[in-house]
């Protein structure tokens, strides 16, 4: 299993950065000189993207619904970075859109064709600096008009610049409301009008509070046969856990625990290894870098036969791999290697370990002189981009694997100190959140609060502080979830964004 991995390290130290971006290319010259667009008015100016990609549109298509999920969070990210004061350039981010078409004829050249469930994949990178280049390049790789966006940069801007920068005709054609009403398409104008109205927490909750509740309600049968189904299998195969790594919903989770009952009872043997193991369900079959059993969910039976009986040798891997980043720990002075599943690509274990040995080579080819115990206590995560080493405000250093030892161990002694402080804060605020997230399911009566992977414990308390100065009784007895979106999903949890806006909606 390993015969590729000491070729694949000496491969991956030899490659040079390919990261070369030329926006000239992309952008007009005039952004630059451009005033600078507020977080809102980046928001407003991508609501008709929002309102083609939004998860409500792919209930019945979870593979769409799911990549769309994910490509939510990480350009929120993005975007809040581009935000923050002093930022630097900014890591390039690939996305991947499905974008739900009424025709075929809409499938434009340079784009995938739409598919029989009459949705488009769009794919593109983001690599812009500032929040209006993001937002035209968003809307023209996803072919949506970008006319609208003049008016929220009219300082420095002309009509012309914007014409070649979007590809827009100097007179847009205005075709009659009949026009929208037989091909289905949406009106732009009624488009624009939706995105001058900023949705608060207050009126989205009343406008979808009844509709979550019938699909809870109608929820409620088959989120007892899951519970059923996940503690039969738990206890036969003596599992730890049986977790989902998508937003599946009930019915998909319960048609994937049976499949798996279906196995076990056929061929019961090689599913006994993974004993006191948690099984994953996720878009390919392996080990995590956790050292989870991941069950691809589009792969079938003898797939995952193969997984099971080849488990030994996977946690012989996994204790390759937790001796490697021992010897690790001991060459920088006794720092611990995590893998953060929230902060991190999702690697198999064969990847992980691939990365820990690239950087393990790299470490002992220096020959640095050790430090032991001088950042004991501390956390670094791996990964395989070229940028600089970073303190997270998490209190964990974001290291590289290609990076230089000797200058590694300076920059990390240097920040030691400040890494302990973020630490401690980190964990202040950890039990400042579960405290908050006990009050308002109380107060609010809620059968489940929970938020989503992406959303940090500051922003998490930083919602549930507002949320606790709130009446609302809409919530009795739902799910509801803090994301980085409105949505009402397929089984009736409400998901609200962490920052939701309150009061009167403003025009």
């Amino acid at each position: 299993m390993l015969g590729g991995c000491r070729a694949y390290s000496e491969m991956f130290c030899r490659l040079k950065p390919l990261r070369r971006f030329c926006l000239k290319k992309i952008l007009p010259h005039w952004l630059p000189s451009s005033r600078a667009l507020s977080g809102a008015e980046a928001v407003n100016a991508l609501r008709p993207f929002y309102f083609a990609v939004h998860p409500d549109f792919f209930g019945q298509h979870p593979r769409e619904r799911e990549i769309n999920e994910n490509s939510l969070k990480r350009l929120s990210v993005y975007l809040e970075n581009l935000q923050k004061p002093g930022f630097k350039s900014l890591k390039p981010t690939q996305l991947t859109f499905y974008i739900r078409e009424k025709t075929a004829q809409n499938s434009l050249e340079g784009q995938e064709p739409i598919s029989t469930s009459g949705f488009r994949a769009v794919r593109f990178t983001l690599h812009t600096s500032d929040l209006l280049s993001t937002v035209l390049y968003i809307l023209n790789s996803c072919s949506l008009s970008a006319e609208h966006v003049q008016s929220l940069n009219t300082t420095n801007v002309h009509s012309q610049p914007l014409q070649e920068a979007t590809g827009m005709p100097d007179r847009p054609i205005k075709w009659h409301k009949s026009y929208y009403s037989f091909t289905g398409f949406k009106d732009p104008d009624e488009d624009l009008h939706v995105s001058r109205v900023e949705t608060t927490l207050m009126s989205w909750l009343g406008s979808n509070g009844q509709s979550a509740v019938k699909k809870l309600k109608n929820s409620l049968p088959l989120r007892k046969e899951l519970d059923r189904l996940k503690k039969e299998l738990s206890d036969l195969l003596q599992l730890s856990d049986i977790r989902w790594q998508r937003g599946w919903g009930v019915a998909h989770r319960c048609s994937q625990l049976h499949s798996l009952s279906r196995l076990a009872q056929q061929n019961l043997e090689p599913l006994q290894n993974a004993k006191g193991c948690t099984i994953v369900f996720t878009d390919r079959s392996g080990m995590s870098a956790l050292g989870h059993v991941m069950l691809g969910t589009m792969d079938v039976h003898h797939h995952w036969t193969r997984l099971f009986e080849s488990l030994p040798s996977y946690f012989d891997l996994q204790r390759r791999m937790s001796a490697l980043e021992d010897q690790i720990s001991n060459l920088l002075g006794g720092i611990q290697v995590v893998y953060i599943e929230e902060l991190q690509p999702a690697l198999t274990l064969d990847e992980y370990y691939c990365l820990l040995d690239v950087f393990h080579n790299q470490l002992l080819k220096s020959r640095a002189p050790a430090h032991p115990q001088s950042l004991s206590g501390l956390e670094m995560i791996l990964s395989s981009d070229r940028y600089e080493p970073s303190l997270h405000e998490l209190g964990h250093f974001n290291i590289p694997a290609l990076s230089d030892p000797a200058s590694l161990q300076s920059f990390m002694r240097s920040r030691a100190q400040q890494a302990r402080e973020n630490i401690t804060r980190r964990e202040e605020l950890k039990v400042i959140e579960n405290e908050l997230i006990q009050a308002s399911t109380k107060k609010f009566s809620l059968e489940k609060f929970y938020k989503e992977p992406s959303i940090s414990s500051r922003q998490m308390v930083d919602c549930c502080r507002r949320l606790l100065q709130l009446s609302l009784p809409y919530l009795h007895g739902m799910h509801l979830c803090v994301s980085h979106f409105y949505s009402v999903m397929q089984d009736g949890d409400l998901c609200i964004p962490w920052n939701w806006k309150k009061g009167e909606a403003m025009k």
